[in-house]
């Protein structure tokens, strides 16, 4: 309980801290939204100084920031500058399939890169290791932009197996087609995240299986003639898993990072492709509110795998 609280408390701490600096960032950032001439050409200087006056731009820095921090409480993150909706709605209406894509994408690299990592390492030099090494080596370098557009070309416009974008058919489903619908409109864009996360993932428990492979440990238990399988359960995989769940927590930020290029480009509406176009458009609240979800998802992601480690291994210690 006392390490859930630290957990917690460190949580409220980095997140004022982040707030301090995207606020500062953003602010700082040359042009604004209610500039003379961006919004409307013909829009006159007493004009733009009321809408500033109705959005609380008209305050001093310090005083928008505390107005905004304490609307934040009551998860009041303002009213976006271009549809004039509530930006809370804007983003908990794009939200859930920004997370199921990277909550699919992530449990996904999970078990294929322990599987291929694994069976790497057991195979060391030979034409298995080999063939698992280049896929992850074409994975690390392949950037995901590029990635999509292969994807749509190959999969979409020449063997037309999956939709190119959006995430329903123009002919409206209902009841379980309309999951199957939106599930089928995902197979690319959650395929490209799971490919491009597992190039590093794959290498990175490769070496931790060879190191483990040359313990005194591992050659210990394989002079008492146990089989793979109890070799696999009691001395490789517990030695992997802590390591492994540290580097997804700290993966989180990547993954969630690359859906604002992914939903850009397979024009999924997500959380990620409303950040792009806010970003474009200047639209501060929704980029404050979705800098900030982001960062509150990321710490939780990173809390709950250092949970995951003491459940683990109850002896690791937390000063």
């Amino acid at each position: 309980m006392m390490e859930l609280l630290k957990k917690i408390s460190y949580i409220l701490f980095m997140l004022f801290l982040i707030s301090i600096i995207s606020f500062l960032a953003i602010h700082a950032a040359p042009n604004s939204f209610f500039g003379a001439g961006e919004l409307n050409p013909n829009m006159t200087e007493e004009a733009i100084a009321v809408l500033k006056a109705v959005y609380g731009l008209d305050k001093s820095l310090s005083q928008q920031y505390i107005d905004w921090v304490v609307n934040l409480f009551s998860l009041n993150f303002g009213i976006s500058f271009v549809s004039g909706q509530d930006v809370a709605k804007e983003i908990f209406k794009r939200l859930p399939v920004t997370l199921i894509m990277n909550i699919i994408a992530l449990v996904a690299v999970f078990v294929i890169s322990l599987y291929l990592g694994i069976k790497s390492a057991l195979n060391y030099e030979k034409k298995s290791d080999y063939i698992i090494r280049q896929i992850s080596l074409v994975s690390f370098s392949m950037p995901s932009y590029y990635l999509a557009l292969l994807f749509i070309i190959f999969f979409s416009l020449t063997l037309n197996l999956f939709p190119i974008a959006g995430l329903h058919s123009i002919e409206p489903k209902e009841g379980f087609s309309y999951y199957l619908d939106m599930a089928w409109h995902l197979v690319l864009p959650v395929g490209v995240m799971i490919f491009v996360g597992l190039g590093s993932m794959i290498i990175y428990i490769r070496s931790l299986t060879l190191e483990i492979l040359k313990s005194d440990y591992y050659y210990f238990a394989l002079s008492r003639g146990l089989d793979k399988k109890k070799l696999l359960r009691y001395y490789i995989l517990p030695n992997l898993l802590p390591p492994i769940i540290t580097l997804l927590g700290l993966s989180l930020p990547g993954l969630i990072g690359g859906s604002v290029i992914l939903e850009s480009i397979f024009g999924i509406e997500g959380m990620g492709q409303l950040f792009f176009m806010s970003a474009l458009s200047r639209d501060y609240p929704i980029i404050m509110g979705t800098l900030m979800i982001t960062a509150f998802l990321t710490l939780l992601g990173n809390m709950i795998a250092d949970l995951i480690l003491l459940k683990l291994n109850p002896y690791m210690k937390r000063e």
